[in-house]
């Protein structure tokens, strides 16, 4: 498995645990639990999505560092444009769910392109220290200290999170449902932030855990 590849796979369970999360948290609240049938698909979807897009911008990070320079400014547009790609083929799934989706890209543009140039920098950071032969874990290491490595997952989770917070807000849920959807936006929110910060916090300890 090349770097990219490894880096993708880890990067895909991390997201995979910060949804599962997510989702846990969702369903231990009582009053919108009769709301999840209709977001827990939306987020199963929507982290599938996720994991392609930043494999897509991990390759161009460590594609940049083997040449020994950072990617252009031209980068980050031309990821954004494949991740709507992506996007499209999001919809087209979830055209079979009792939901309507609308992506808002005035409002999501901004903090996709945060997180792309914070994957971007992190992906190519981290295959400038790694070592051949060498472990992924020692590159982590070699390449943030603890409180940085945290603070790094933090802002990218945190990230991922206000994309699908702002997702969410679109979901048109059916109208028997529509007295709790503000509510359920806003709870959505607060726990998406809390598990991020945890998730952060609990990738770090194991990273440099002796």
């Amino acid at each position: 498995m090349d770097r990219a590849a490894a880096l993708a796979v880890l990067n895909g369970k991390i997201l995979q645990a910060f949804s599962a999360r997510t989702v846990n948290a969702l369903r231990a609240a009582a009053p919108l639990r009769v709301a999840l049938p209709y977001i827990e698909p939306v987020l199963a979807l929507n982290v599938a999505k996720e994991i392609r897009k930043d494999a897509l911008v991990i390759r161009r990070g460590v594609e940049s560092a083997a040449t020994g320079e950072r990617a252009g400014a031209d980068a980050v547009p031309e990821l954004f444009a494949a991740t709507r790609a992506i996007d499209e083929d999001f919809l087209a799934h979830t055209k079979g769910l009792p939901v309507r989706l609308v992506i808002k890209y005035e409002e999501i543009e901004p903090v996709r392109t945060m997180r792309i140039r914070y994957v971007l920098d992190a992906a190519h950071r981290i295959s400038t220290r790694w070592q051949r032969p060498g472990r992924l874990r020692d590159a982590l290491r070699a390449a943030y200290a603890p409180d940085d490595f945290e603070m790094t997952m933090c802002m990218i989770l945190e990230l991922y999170g206000r994309e699908t917070r702002a997702l969410s807000r679109s979901v048109q849920l059916p109208a028997m449902l529509a007295p709790i959807r503000e509510r359920a936006a806003k709870h959505l929110s607060l726990v998406m932030s809390e598990a991020a910060t945890r998730l952060a916090t609990d990738l770090a300890r194991g990273l440099y855990r002796r």
